[in-house]
């Protein structure tokens, strides 16, 4: 059995203080993918940089307190890959790949946080760049042969029933017909939507992501923004998923899957 977790942390070191480590030890989780680690390595906790059991990597944004991924794996990887080889966004500390030589085949997973349109039109185009750029990189992981998992924040709500309020977003970052049309375009590509495989018509249950705005946690207005798209393969084997809402590390909830790899 393999376990992956996904989360944006919106800051590992708050995240910390509001008992993430502890429930993390208690998940019996493989892999952990983290994203809006909001740090540099120099700033992080000998416990956050080395959590006992785990191998920890890093992509940090060079911008202090800033975006950034990480990938806590109980298995040390065969080889680890920062960045997507675009400037723009290397620096920004988006993308991370921890590549396993196992027995059963070879599997690579990915921490990947999509940047975010919801504060202007110039970070808008720069989620529509990131977009196509990525796609190729998204085709070349299909092809490679290998059984891989893309753990992420893609900041956008692909199907209608992935957000409560979805007539009144359809203008909003996230929701919008361009964004949503290229996700599509990923799984029509042959990419699967773990969650959605095993839970095609949830709804409230899906949400992984509330804003801070007035009573959106507490009414539950929230948005399925976190996914694990998988190659066949493994999708295919994926047999449990869920989003945890018993607590709460960050305005973001922890979605896991396990698969029988």
């Amino acid at each position: 059995m393999l376990r992956v977790i996904t989360l944006n942390l919106n800051g590992l070191r708050s995240a910390a203080t509001k008992g993430f480590y502890d429930w993390l030890a208690a998940q019996d989780a493989d892999i952990v993918c983290l994203q809006e680690i909001k740090a540099q390595e120099a700033d992080l906790s000998p416990a956050m940089l080395n959590p006992a059991g785990w191998h920890a990597y890093f992509h940090c944004a060079e911008k202090k307190g800033y975006s950034g991924v990480a990938i806590y794996a109980r298995r040390q990887p065969d080889a680890v890959l920062s960045g997507i080889g675009v400037a723009e966004f290397d620096a920004e500390g988006r993308y991370i790949q921890a590549d396993f030589d196992l027995p059963q085949g070879p599997l690579s997973v990915v921490s990947l946080y999509l940047p975010s349109g919801s504060s202007s039109e110039e970070r808008q185009q720069a989620k529509f760049r990131f977009m196509l750029e990525f796609a190729p990189r998204m085709a070349a992981l299909h092809a490679s042969g290998r059984e891989v998992i893309i753990c992420a924040d893609w900041n956008i709500a692909q199907r209608e029933i992935d957000l409560k309020n979805w007539k009144s977003n359809q203008k909003n970052s996230g929701f919008l017909p361009e964004e949503r049309a290229w996700l599509s375009t990923q799984l029509d590509a042959g990419w699967v939507d773990a969650y959605r495989r095993l839970h095609p018509d949830a709804t409230d249950a899906c949400y992984t992501w509330w804003s801070n705005r007035g009573q959106a946690w507490a009414k539950n207005v929230g948005w399925r923004l976190d996914y694990q798209l998988a190659t066949p393969g493994i999708a295919a084997q994926a047999y449990s998923a869920a989003v945890f809402k018993d607590q709460r590390f960050s305005d973001h909830a922890p979605l896991t899957i396990d698969y029988l790899f």
